[in-house]
């Protein structure tokens, strides 16, 4: 018998992913209580997994053991408070301690046994006495979490520059390395503003088609070669892979965007010069 898998989040997570559903019924909207490294912790159910690509959990797999009951869903609200009281706690706490940390966020874990916290830093903290006076006040086990700026900005969530929500807060299972060669080889404006993403790094998306733009690269004659158009001879200027033309300066003088099919490379002129005698820069 297949299994049947389940497309679920947790509550306070953005990002989804696919569990057993261990034979209980479940439907969208739906909240089952799973198993986690972390102990116990809820889930709600966003659809059945259906025709939708799985998402990897950090850790070992998240195990259903059933749906949530009345009483579970009055403990879900009161834990919340809880931790919506312990984050403002702590921002007070770090504050008179004179700590240089910014909360990202607070979570207890389904059975009460635990409270996480989860901080930005720019170099080493001491947060042990920190820690001993929130155990004393809501009287769990702590424990800190010290995560980079991509995982804050995961957390937070929010929309980006395509005004959908950021990737990593929807299917990202990992953060891969994002390099500025990557723009640089799609052409794109190297202004950190521009293509830097909500968490002050640079965006995600640009390595999703970064191997599109290396493989088509090595079909365009390069820039700064000399190709024959059907509007006369000239010099590559630059490229555009999603339209697959050039931009070619004309020896007329005129700039001109011509199909890559319509180029034809002309060879190197001897001594490394130009048509009519001018070296190359």
């Amino acid at each position: 018998m297949e299994t049947e898998f389940v497309r679920v989040r947790f509550l306070n997570d953005r990002r989804e992913f696919h569990i057993p559903a261990a034979g209980i019924p479940l439907a969208a909207g739906d909240l089952v209580i799973v198993e986690t490294d972390d102990g116990l912790d809820c889930c709600e159910v966003m659809a059945p997994a259906g025709a939708c690509v799985a998402r990897r959990v950090e850790g070992r797999p998240v195990v259903a053991l059933r749906k949530a009951t009345p009483h579970d869903v009055e403990w879900l609200a009161t834990k919340r408070q809880t931790e919506e009281a312990a984050a403002g706690a702590c921002v007070t706490l770090a504050t008179k301690l004179g700590l240089r940390m910014k909360l990202a966020g607070a979570k207890m874990t389904f059975d009460g046994s635990k409270l996480l916290f989860y901080f930005t830093a720019d170099q080493r903290v001491d947060f042990r006495t920190l820690v001993r006076e929130l155990a004393k006040r809501f009287r769990t086990r702590i424990e800190m979490r010290q995560i980079g700026v991509r995982d804050k900005a995961q957390r937070l969530g929010g929309l980006g520059v395509c005004g959908r929500p950021l990737c990593c807060t929807t299917f990202l299972a990992e953060f891969e390395p994002v390099t500025m060669k990557m723009a640089k080889e799609q052409n794109l404006t190297l202004s950190p503003s521009k293509i830097s993403g909500f968490c002050g790094r640079l965006m995600c998306c640009l390595g999703f088609e970064n191997d599109f733009y290396r493989g088509v690269r090595g079909a365009f004659p390069p820039v700064g070669s000399r190709v024959s158009t059907p509007e006369g001879e000239g010099e590559v200027r630059g490229i555009s892979a999603l339209t697959d033309e050039l931009a070619v300066v004309l020896d007329s003088g005129a700039t001109v965007k011509v199909a890559r099919e319509a180029a034809t490379p002309l060879p190197a002129a001897a001594g490394g010069e130009k048509r009519g005698g001018e070296g190359r820069s």
